[in-house]
């Protein structure tokens, strides 16, 4: 189960990366969480002359209670196990930069790359952890590409071993309030392929709404896919409980 993550920037060997995405449903994530098009411009030789401002704060990722079970943390370099077993899925790396051949050089720069984007301020990467034990079983990310216009995605992948748990659905419950609630975001927004029922019912449960069928969206290894794009608004109603956004 994966939501195929707001495309993120991508190292020069990265496919399509929460980091990336999210579950096969909305991810992930590098998924996820994902960067976008570069910002039009109409004079480049004016462009030159422009101060360009400071870029994005390095953002410190926090750990979140994802219920009783499961921790929402930074990702670490104990992690490689998890990036082992992802490799392994046939989809979560066509969607993410998760190495499809798995070696611990590569999983440790998709580690790293985790670290880099939250020290950009491209977004929040969270390892999905269960409290027993300690072990990771999954991704979720929250992508700021575009809060300058209000909006951010999210992303995010559990692999096979943790699914059918209501893990993903726990996690993506969890970053979605606090996105809307503690970080003020006005509207969280998530891309999942049209046959991705698992990761839809996910998305909707957690009160995203359907919005509507991208064409030829997003590359996934060497097709373009269309994608359904989820959207919740911080003025929308009730989600699990509580209002989608604190007055």
């Amino acid at each position: 189960m994966a939501a195929a993550p707001d495309p993120e920037p991508r190292a020069p060997d990265a496919r399509a990366d929460p980091g990336d995405r999210a579950d096969p449903a909305g991810a992930p994530g590098d998924r996820a969480d994902p960067a976008g098009a570069p910002d039009a411009r109409t004079d480049p030789a004016a462009d030159a002359d422009r101060d360009p401002g400071p870029g994005p704060a390095p953002l410190t990722v926090p750990s979140l209670s994802a219920g009783p079970g499961f921790v929402l943390r930074p990702w670490e370099m104990s992690d490689l196990p998890l990036v082992r077993e992802a490799s392994l899925d046939p989809y979560i790396p066509l969607i993410t930069t998760v190495p499809a051949t798995y070696s611990d050089a590569a999983a440790e720069a998709f580690v790293r790359r985790q670290w880099e984007r939250a020290a950009t301020g491209a977004g929040y990467p969270f390892a999905i952890v269960r409290s027993r034990d300690r072990r990771p079983v999954g991704a979720i990310g929250l992508w700021l590409r575009e809060l300058p216009a209000g909006r951010a995605s999210l992303g995010y992948w559990l692999v096979p071993s943790a699914r059918g748990q209501g893990i993903a659905s726990a996690a993506l419950r969890t970053v979605t309030r606090w996105a809307l609630h503690d970080l003020g975001i006005p509207r969280l927004q998530l891309c999942v392929e049209p046959w991705n029922t698992p990761s839809a019912r996910i998305a909707e449960k957690s009160g995203f709404r359907r919005e509507g069928l991208l064409r030829g969206w997003q590359q996934v290894g060497d097709q373009r896919r269309d994608m359904v794009v989820y959207g919740l608004l911080n003025t929308d109603g009730p989600v699990d409980g509580r209002a989608a956004t604190a007055n």
